[in-house]
């Protein structure tokens, strides 16, 4: 089905404004050019509202009023762009996607394969014109090099191909126009030298481009592929179904959209909420963590309300639905992360930046140059080789390698420190921060709880306790179970929903759980905890002996104190934004000696708190791990999650830093420096490059294979500029 036989209206929806919705995925961006010509040539459509573009995502998001405009008029306005719409679908983006690096890497293939068997024949025609070589020899190996580089570069050159006609049908001009000309033209003069028995050829040249300029597409493309929709993830969060409890009593399983605000559902143990609610019957312990930050179980009874996508832990419940499908604090939370990844996909590339200027450049000096010699005498063929001269000694190569070079070094220098790169342009982000902002909850704390000490217990106790701990489905017990190395529960145990859990031992109640449950008195409890602020308590009583409390939290990460001060003397401000209760927030804040913090935010309000430090010029850094952070991940200018977050989190964050220390935040600083100078000089060096050898080439001292060679030379220069930054991270222990 084409896009002019689809039926659009079906993809449409309305808001409550009135106003029309559609989402659709687009073909044939590769860069932030493209991203600014949609918005902006959507936008001056009559009666579209807004359009925004994901420039990672491809994802289209259009609103217009009704009536002015129609999901039609739409996609021919972006078929006029020279750009081909879907409706959106996560996982036949995921499929698109996939198939376009799989031939980006065979045509990279096929490219490298063909410029080094080339190559070979090359450098024996180029001794050979020294030495002597027979002009029949010589013909047939430039024969035998236009038999391997013309199929090989129409294939090679697919992707180029494509890109360029849809912007020449579209009467625009991108990076890939002057590489499909200068490609095709030295072709078209390397065939009819070949024919003329000429001395040289230029296959190589052609080749060596596409492969060349194939890698930085591919490398782009692999940063791309890593970075995951949320909407892939967060589904693993959120229920489709919920289990309504029908007025006889009955129980029935409907979809979400069917179950309206008021009717009761039924929330398992063990079970995440599917909406949010109010509990009605029964007494359980909530895990909310994802979604508030909170680090203790919220304990949930009668009245009490409850949110879509926290986990139910220990005991049936009976919600009365407040909020429909569609307006959960969990939908909340996907529409502020789709808002904050659409603004934050306006930042543009320094490659991209530079490109901008240089394909109008390029084409304006070739063909100034063709025209200048033609004009002054100069026959069709003398000239058109000065303008290929300039085309292949401007190529590009360099520009489009300054880049990807030194992302590829960096991404695997930052391999080694521990960070994983999900976003190309991370690195030149990162190196522009000057803010950094913590979550507490599993980020500057390690995500699973421990039990801090258990010398309270002597050694028969801890093995009963943690046997017990090993019946109960409750993360607090299950954390004692670790610490005391239970392999084996006991039989017959009971579980007290919102209470804990007990067993019978040679005549002996053992019990663990909650003050209450235990016996310990309401004084001995507060001061136990007092101990430690933000802690958990969790109380272990045999028989009739006296209750013993004990303390889980979760522990700073073993070098945080130590990277927080290294950080703040590199002269990075540093801030904590959490969701969990002010109590434990205050007490790392002290720790770590971080005089900016927050507490029991909810995700709009951290992202409001982000928002207020860009509006006053701080680019910041955004590290957490949470459902409820993933907004605030995408919105900051940069972020960061540890590998133990939850997916949506790991999505929205543009690195992700691996095992149980903090030093991979700041070596990815110290590292991000150094490549954005990398980056910059590469840059420089090509403009520069550019500036020299351009006036040679023009005034028709260069041919078109000194150009190649010059041209093949500017790449070698910064690849080596990208490797020379293992060199300095490989010889210095410098840390931020």
């Amino acid at each position: 089905m084409t896009a002019h036989e689809r039926d659009w209206d079906a993809f449409v929806t309305l808001s409550p404004e009135g106003e029309a919705h559609m989402d659709l995925a687009v073909e044939g961006i590769t860069c932030a050019a493209c991203m600014v010509e949609i918005e902006r040539g959507l936008a001056a459509q009559p009666g579209i509202r807004k359009a925004r573009l994901n420039l990672t995502s491809h994802r289209l998001a259009v609103d217009w009023t009704p009536g002015e405009s129609t999901p039609d008029h739409v996609v021919e306005t972006l078929s006029r762009l020279g750009y081909r719409a879907h409706p959106f679908d996560p996982a036949q983006m995921r499929e698109r996607a996939d198939s376009a690096g799989r031939e980006l890497l065979r045509c990279l293939a096929v490219a490298g394969f063909a410029a080094m068997n080339i190559m070979l024949l090359s450098v024996s025609v180029w001794s050979g014109n020294a030495t002597g070589i027979e002009t029949e020899t010589r013909d047939f190996f430039h024969w035998l090099s236009a038999l391997i580089a013309l199929p090989a570069a129409v294939y090679a050159g697919r992707p180029f191909l494509r890109s360029a006609f849809a912007a020449i049908w579209a009467r625009r001009l991108n990076m890939d126009v002057p590489i499909v000309i200068g490609v095709t033209l030295a072709l078209f003069l390397s065939v009819t030298q070949t024919i003329q028995s000429a001395h040289h050829a230029y296959f190589e040249s052609a080749v060596m481009l596409l492969f060349f300029l194939l890698i930085g597409r591919y490398l782009d493309h692999t940063m791309r592929r890593r970075t995951r929709a949320f909407a892939e993830n967060i589904a693993a969060l959120k229920a489709e179904t919920a289990v309504t409890i029908q007025p006889d009593g009955r129980l029935r399983e409907v979809p979400l959209s069917k179950v309206a605000p008021g009717e009761h559902i039924l929330v398992r143990a063990g079970e995440r909420v599917s909406l949010d609610g109010t509990v009605v019957s029964g007494r359980s312990d909530i895990d909310q963590s994802l979604v508030t930050g909170e680090t203790a179980l919220a304990s949930v009874g009668v009245g009490d309300p409850v949110y879509a996508g926290t986990m139910n832990a220990s005991a049936n419940l009976t919600v009365a639905v407040t909020t429909a499908s569609g307006a959960t604090l969990l939908d909340e939370v996907t529409r502020l992360l789709e808002a904050a990844a659409q603004a934050k996909s306006k930042y543009v590339q320094l490659a991209d930046r530079a490109a901008a200027l240089y394909s109008p450049l390029v084409h304006l000096a070739a063909a100034l140059t063709f025209l200048g010699w033609w004009l002054s005498g100069a026959g069709w063929q003398p000239s058109l080789v000065v303008a290929i001269s300039v085309l292949i000694i401007t190529c590009p190569c360099a520009l489009g390698l300054a880049i990807p070079a030194v992302q590829v070094v960096t991404s695997g220098l930052m391999f080694r420190a521990g960070v994983l790169l999900h976003s190309g342009d991370a690195v030149e982000r990162l190196a522009e921060v000057d803010t950094i902002v913590f979550d507490k909850t599993g980020t500057l704390t390690l995500a699973v709880p421990e039990v801090v000490e258990t010398a309270a217990l002597n050694d028969t106790a801890r093995a009963v306790a943690g046997r017990l701990a090993l019946s109960s489905r409750h993360p607090l017990a299950a954390a004692l179970a670790r610490a005391t190395g239970a392999e084996v529960p006991l039989p017959d145990a009971r579980e007290m929903p919102g209470e804990g859990v007990c067993a019978t031992v040679e005549g002996r109640e053992l019990r663990l759980g909650s003050a209450t449950f235990c016996g310990l008195p309401e004084e001995a409890a507060q001061a136990a905890l007092a101990a430690r602020p933000g802690a958990s308590l969790l109380v272990f009583r045999d028989g009739e002996g006296t209750p013993v409390p004990l303390l889980v939290e979760q522990r700073l990460r073993e070098d945080a104190a130590e990277t927080a001060a290294a950080l703040r003397q590199a002269g990075y401000r540093l801030a904590i934004l959490s969701g969990d209760r002010e109590a434990p927030v205050a007490a790392v804040a002290r720790q770590l000696g971080i005089e900016d913090w927050q507490a029991e935010l909810r995700p709009a309000d951290k992202i409001a708190r982000l928002e207020q430090r860009a509006a006053s010029g701080a680019r910041v850094l955004m590290v957490g791990d949470g459902l409820n952070d993933a907004p605030a991940l995408a919105a900051a200018h940069v972020s960061m999650s540890p590998v133990t977050a939850v997916h949506v989190a790991q999505a929205a964050a543009d690195a992700v830093f691996l095992g149980d220390r903090l030093a991979p935040v700041s070596d990815a600083m110290r590292l991000s420096r150094r490549a954005r100078a990398a980056m910059s000089q590469n840059l420089w060096f090509s403009t520069l490059y550019n500036v020299v050898a351009v006036p040679f080439a023009v005034a028709g001292f260069v041919t078109p294979l000194i150009a190649a060679l010059a041209m093949s030379g500017s790449s070698v220069v910064v690849t080596l500029n990208a490797l020379r930054l293992r060199l300095t991270a490989g010889s210095s222990s410098e840390r931020v």
